[in-house]
């Protein structure tokens, strides 16, 4: 899927789904309960060991027209490549690596790097970051955004880190693109509830719609 197309399902639906799977089995079970609550995008991240077997096995498993898959917590380029090579179809970081965003840009891959500062987000979007990833969210809350939207109203950003079904209406209403759901909206994959994703993925793109006025 071109970079433009995967950029614009994320941003139009509003929700990435954070993904921290033990195994491949538990990440289909959680990206079947995305897909079925109309969630976007699915993160796998790279804090799960053998990441990219996970991210190869979901990439094999499920169109790019029922979710957009990519790698969460890349932390150089290196990691970057693999996660591509295996699937990914964006990356995500928890901080700006110059590398990381040249390599992404490389192969037209959507490139997330976070930032928590102007001086952080200006820097990632002179690196070519398509989006930056507002990283941790609870620090600030929802008025970081609005502050960041002052002085630079054109930067894209998505929050991710304390984002809840509680909460995410003043995310976008403060000016995110989108936002980065984990345990907030995966919780139920470790007691083997996914239907309470697929439930609570459908409220969060219900306040989305709703706080952007549709």
């Amino acid at each position: 899927m071109d970079k433009e197309k995967v950029l614009a399902k994320i941003t139009d639906v509003g929700i990435v789904a954070v993904v921290r799977a033990e195994n491949a089995d538990q990440a289909k079970k959680i990206t079947d309960a995305c897909i079925e609550g109309g969630v976007a995008a699915v993160e796998m991240t790279f804090t799960v060991p053998r990441a990219h077997e996970v991210i190869e096995e979901i990439a094999k498993t499920y169109n790019p027209d029922d979710i957009i898959l990519g790698a969460g917590t890349v932390m150089d380029s290196e990691t970057a490549r693999t996660a591509i090579l295996s699937g990914a179809q964006y990356i995500v970081s928890p901080y700006l690596n110059i590398e990381t965003v040249k390599l992404c840009n490389r192969y037209r891959v959507p490139c997330m790097p976070g930032a928590m500062t102007i001086k952080e987000v200006v820097e990632g979007m002179e690196a070519g970051a398509d989006i930056i990833k507002i990283f941790p969210g609870e620090v600030f809350g929802p008025k970081i955004i609005k502050a960041i939207k002052g002085p630079i109203p054109y930067a894209k950003m998505m929050p991710t880190g304390g984002v809840d079904i509680n909460n995410v209406a003043e995310w976008i209403k403060a000016g995110a693109v989108a936002v980065g759901a984990g345990s907030a909206l995966t919780a139920g994959a470790k007691t083997g509830d996914y239907a309470s994703i697929t439930n609570i993925g459908r409220e969060f793109i219900k306040r989305i719609k709703e706080a952007r006025g549709k």
